[in-house]
């Protein structure tokens, strides 16, 4: 394993290999699987947003789920530019990969449906805002 630091833009290309995984999991009918690929999609496009913003985190912000979720809400949401409504995805995302993950409940097919096209959401809303020369016209990201 590596000890290098991930870019923000290392870690977008990152969250969309996990989106594109959740999007072939959630065919293939793996809904767990599509639930957690989801939330590391966002968890990575959350990363990305905090060390572009040049929110005061340690680069290592990613170590611990809880507090990356936490800075990300104190940085980008409760102040903006993130609006409540997209941070809540990612709580959310959060919730659904526990259940998927940890709980031995399978997750609904319509609740990974839901949290697909959430994904693609999230992770484009954090490259237009806080990597804008990733975003565009450019869709073969997502």
């Amino acid at each position: 394993m590596s000890n290098r630091q991930l870019t923000p833009a290392a870690l977008m290309a990152k969250a969309d290999t996990a989106y594109s995984s959740a999007r072939a999991l959630l065919d293939f009918g793996d809904m767990d699987g599509a639930a957690n690929r989801v939330y590391y999609a966002m968890f990575d496009a959350a990363r990305a947003a905090l060390l572009a913003s040049g929110a005061p985190v340690e680069p290592d912000i990613g170590r611990t789920h809880s507090g990356m979720i936490g800075a990300f809400g104190n940085f980008l949401v409760k102040n903006g530019p993130v609006s409540k409504e997209v941070g809540r995805l990612l709580n959310r995302a959060h919730e659904i990969r526990l259940v998927a993950d940890y709980n031995g409940d399978s997750v609904e097919p319509a609740d990974a449906q839901e949290m697909v096209e959430q994904a693609e959401t999230f992770v484009a809303a954090m490259r237009a805002m806080f990597m804008p020369e990733q975003s565009g016209d450019n869709d073969d990201t997502l």
